[in-house]
């Protein structure tokens, strides 16, 4: 990546007095005596507003604007920088392999659906602004160039929190086009607030995936200096592009540093905190695998459902929005539960208590809702473990009021679930396979090792 593309004016002139191409480790001195050392990155559009775009040793981008005074020493050269790595010299930001794009790379669709990963600093405003041409990804994360073809365009531009089942079918063809247009991989970036929720409808509807699916975003905006959304949609590209398995997953920061990405089934996993980078884990199961995109390397943590290639995609689309996820609280009102029936809903996932408990005088209600043949389903509010309903009293009640329960699924999942279920199946049919494995949400047993704490 020679010469300076997307440069002109003062910031060109600054950059040619000094010799700098892309790639050159440099040190900028602005005229009023501030001091920048990093790798000189492209910039995203041209323009002729004066400013020059580092990457610092911490490697984070900065964009810097400078005037004719300014003044610019090129440190090292990119050959130079890249010879020394290649010796295994410490390098000043983690460098991935940047030969020439070879023939035959994969291709990988990146569809944008929203959230923070979907934008980009606007260096001369600050501002944050969305991008998702697949120019606007390959001038911002050049990196991925190097992994796959890339292919980008915008399905959606919303708000996580305004997520609707509508929009997971749309997101389902899009995704199903991509991969009948010969995708190897397909990358969805997505809010992370409802991430989850949008995972596990796309590993119900997507039946038989021939190729790996990806869910990404970023806890931190591209403007702030502890940004995620780089590395995680460099994580989510290479999971695509070359993991053995065909799955849905969630890629995203697997500890706080910059060290690797974690890809967790889309059924299984869940955000577990508002802003750490590290906020999603799998429930109640590993995760698929384990990423170093700075290393180009994937380990895997566990068998995948099935391997690339080894199906043929059957898309099975449609999700029943009369369905409603209800947390128990103690001295719950029987009116929610009537209220929902009343109003003709079909299904509701109910997060009880424990091993799967409601207050008792719940029981007439849930046995009414269950004789107007709406499915209700009972998930653990705990997250980790099993709903076990034949322990106490209460959920022997419960069974008996033709309660299902849901084994370790998240309840979120469950109500995914249970919505693509009651958009295809009667419901007699739907109880009996809101119990049935479909795309790896439930587990056959639970051990104490799944049970994750961050370090204290």
């Amino acid at each position: 990546m020679s010469g300076l593309p997307g440069y002109t004016g003062a910031a060109r002139r600054v950059l040619e007095r000094a010799g700098a191409s892309v790639g050159d480790y440099v040190e900028l001195v602005t005229s009023d005596g501030r001091v920048f050392r990093g790798i000189l990155m492209p910039r995203y559009a041209l323009s002729q507003k004066p400013i020059v775009v580092l990457k610092l040793d911490n490697g984070y981008n900065v964009g810097v604007r400078v005037d004719e005074h300014a003044q610019v020493v090129v440190l090292k050269t990119r050959e130079a920088v890249l010879r020394e790595a290649a010796a295994g010299a410490p390098a000043p930001v983690p460098l991935l392999e940047e030969q020439p794009r070879r023939e035959g790379l994969p291709r990988v669709s990146v569809l944008g659906t929203g959230g923070t990963i979907a934008s980009k600093v606007e260096y001369e405003t600050g501002a944050v602004k969305p991008a998702f041409s697949s120019e606007e990804i390959l001038e911002a994360v050049p990196e991925v160039g190097f992994i796959a073809e890339i292919k980008a365009r915008v399905v959606m531009n919303i708000l996580s929190e305004n997520m609707r089942p509508r929009y997971w079918e749309r997101i389902v063809e899009e995704v199903a086009r991509e991969i009948e247009g010969g995708a190897e991989g397909v990358v969805v970036a997505h809010g992370t607030d409802t991430m989850a929720y949008t995972a596990a409808a796309l590993a119900f509807a997507l039946r038989g995936l021939p190729v790996p699916v990806a869910l990404v975003g970023a806890q931190r905006s591209s403007d702030r200096p502890s940004s995620d959304a780089a590395f995680n949609l460099l994580a989510a590209v290479l999971y695509a592009a070359r993991y053995e398995g065909a799955e849905v997953a969630v890629v995203m920061h697997g500890e706080t540093g910059d060290t690797y990405a974690l890809a967790h089934r889309g059924t299984r996993v869940r955000k577990m905190h508002t802003s750490r980078r590290d906020a999603f884990q799998s429930i109640n199961d590993r995760p698929l695998a384990r990423i170093y995109p700075f290393e180009r390397r994937i380990e895997p943590l566990q068998e995948p459902l099935r391997r690339r290639g080894a199906e043929e995609l059957r898309v099975e689309n449609g999700f029943e929005e009369k369905v409603a996820l209800v947390k128990y609280y103690p001295g719950m009102d029987a009116e929610v539960i009537d209220f929902l029936v009343d109003r003709g809903y079909k299904g509701i996932v109910l997060e009880g208590t424990g091993l799967g408990h409601v207050g008792e005088w719940l029981v007439d209600s849930i046995k009414r809702a269950v004789d107007s043949d709406v499915v209700v389903v009972m998930t653990s509010q705990t997250l980790f473990g099993r709903v076990n309903m034949n322990v106490y009293n209460t959920g022997r009640k419960l069974l008996a009021a033709g309660v299902v329960p849901a084994e370790d699924m998240l309840p979120e999942t469950a109500y995914v679930k249970l919505s693509w279920l009651l958009a295809r199946y009667e419901p007699r049919e739907a109880r009996r396979l809101i119990r049935v494995n479909l795309a790896g949400e439930i587990g056959e047993r639970h051990t104490l090792d799944l049970y994750p704490r961050w370090p204290l």
